[in-house]
């Protein structure tokens, strides 16, 4: 496996900072947010000292039931191309439901959501990984993502599930311990568990991260100081295996450099120090099993310690030839999928078996994070709406579940007020117009009401 060394999550708010950090090996982009043909300067002066850029997609969703999206694939390879990347990586998660395989409207989660541990959802992943790992140039790794919620009639534990999927398709692993710390504290999933049932020799790469608990649940943020429970995690993995990279994740409320450079040495340090611990294990371990093969007469059996038999794939044992997933298997994958994403986003009756104390909290963080994200992508709304912003979008997303992209939801909750007609005559109502014909174009959207909002559009313009 290749050797990374330390790492820090890329963003262009801490570009900068990134820069100028010592000790500093590698970074993550994530893979959306970079357009090959205009690669960032920040990161191609990385790149011209010699750091690994590893592009990380968040929107190929390849635990979902449909197969993965050519185009979606294509760009997520071509951004592996021009950053000269030793890899890529995804989540093992579904992001949208819906669509021809059940026959309703596309739904957009806007988020990470996790796939039940059945060997149906196994089936529809591995065929989905191997069409991936087919249309990429390079290797891919796949990340275990936190959840709120938990799916009923599971049929294996994480690290099982974790496992068979290496055992067959050879895929990497990138494991983010405070995503296990996410899912002790939010399902009482044991990390300890999950770290021996998964096989550590398929690890790519570590994430650690911060966030925070509310009410007995924990939020993955990425935005809080990493806590001591995810670092305890790290120590023990670390004592396990030694990590080819680890990587620091920061989305946002960014702290002064010094104090990523702080955490930074706190991860490095916790890495070495079990890495430490468990050469002196290890020592004591091979005294122990040349006694024992002494006195027996021979050699303890290759593999007697653990872990996977070496082959072919980086050291994994090679997959067995890939059988697609029965059509069947994803049917019943898209349905149930599209019933649970349909009860989050969009307030249709929760499906049997789920905590629906667990779905309300999930739901009210997709409407949060789907807010935030459009406040990214389209500053201009909230400066013009003010303080006003973010009670407006929350009311226009709890009717209107994300069918596009963030950009579309934008341009769509620009609409819908401007349909209400409450800012009429108004400067914000003016500005909102101004930008709203901007970026919509001489073409109406699809589906959409456009001479009643392009008549109220001039109602509002005419007021000046």
């Amino acid at each position: 496996m290749r050797r990374l060394g330390t790492g820090i999550g890329w963003r262009p708010e801490i570009a900068d900072a990134v820069e100028a950090m010592p000790g500093i090996d590698w970074v993550e982009a994530v893979a959306e947010n970079v357009c090959p043909g205009h690669l960032p300067d920040s990161l191609l002066r990385l790149r011209e000292r010699g750091v690994e850029v590893v592009p990380h997609g968040v929107s190929l969703g390849l635990g979902g039931a449909d197969r993965p999206d050519e185009g979606r694939l294509t760009a997520l390879a071509e951004r592996a191309l021009a950053l000269g990347s030793p890899l890529v990586t995804e989540h093992i998660a579904f992001v949208r439901a819906g669509g021809d395989l059940t026959a309703t409207q596309l739904l957009e989660a806007g988020h990470l959501l996790p796939v039940p541990r059945t060997r149906d959802a196994l089936a529809v992943l591995c065929e989905n990984v191997r069409i991936a790992q087919d249309a990429l140039p390079v290797p891919l790794a796949v990340e275990n993502i936190a959840a709120l919620i938990s799916w009923p009639g599971e049929e294996m534990t994480e690290g099982q599930f974790l496992y068979e999927l290496v055992e067959r398709t050879g895929v990497r692993l990138l494991i983010d311990v405070a995503n296990l710390h996410t899912n002790h504290v939010n399902r009482g999933e044991d990390p300890a568990k999950a770290l021996d049932e998964l096989p550590v020799e398929a690890i790519a790469y570590v994430h650690v991260a911060g966030g925070f608990e509310r009410d007995g649940v924990w939020h993955d943020s990425h935005a809080h100081p990493v806590p001591e429970p995810v670092l305890a995690i790290l120590t023990d993995l670390a004592s396990r295996t030694t990590p080819p990279g680890v990587l620091l994740e920061r989305d946002d409320n960014f702290p002064e450099p010094a104090e990523l450079e702080r955490e930074l040495a706190t991860i490095r340090a916790t890495v070495e120090a079990a890495g430490d611990l468990a050469g002196g294990l290890d020592t004591k371990a091979g005294e122990l099993a040349g006694g024992l093969g002494a006195k027996a007469g021979g050699a303890l059996p290759k593999g007697a310690w653990g872990g996977l038999p070496s082959g072919a794939h980086g050291g994994l044992p090679a997959p067995p030839a890939g059988l697609p997933a029965p059509a069947e298997a994803r049917q019943r994958a898209a349905l149930a999928q599209v019933a649970l994403l349909s009860a989050l986003v969009a307030g249709t009756p929760a499906p049997e078996g789920f905590d629906c104390a667990r779905l309300k909290v999930q739901s009210h963080a997709l409407a949060a994070k789907r807010a935030d994200v459009v406040a990214k992508v389209a500053p201009e709304l909230p400066d013009i709406l003010g303080g006003a912003y973010r009670a407006d979008f929350l009311a226009y997303a709890h009717a209107r579940p994300m069918t596009g992209g963030y950009r579309l939801d934008a341009l769509r909750f620009a609409e819908h007020l401007l349909l209400a007609g409450r800012l009429e005559g108004t400067d914000a109502g003016r500005r909102l117009s101004d930008w709203w014909l901007e970026r919509s174009g001489p073409a109406p959207l699809p589906r959409r009401p456009a001479a009643k909002l392009l008549r109220a559009t001039r109602r509002i313009l005419s007021g000046r």
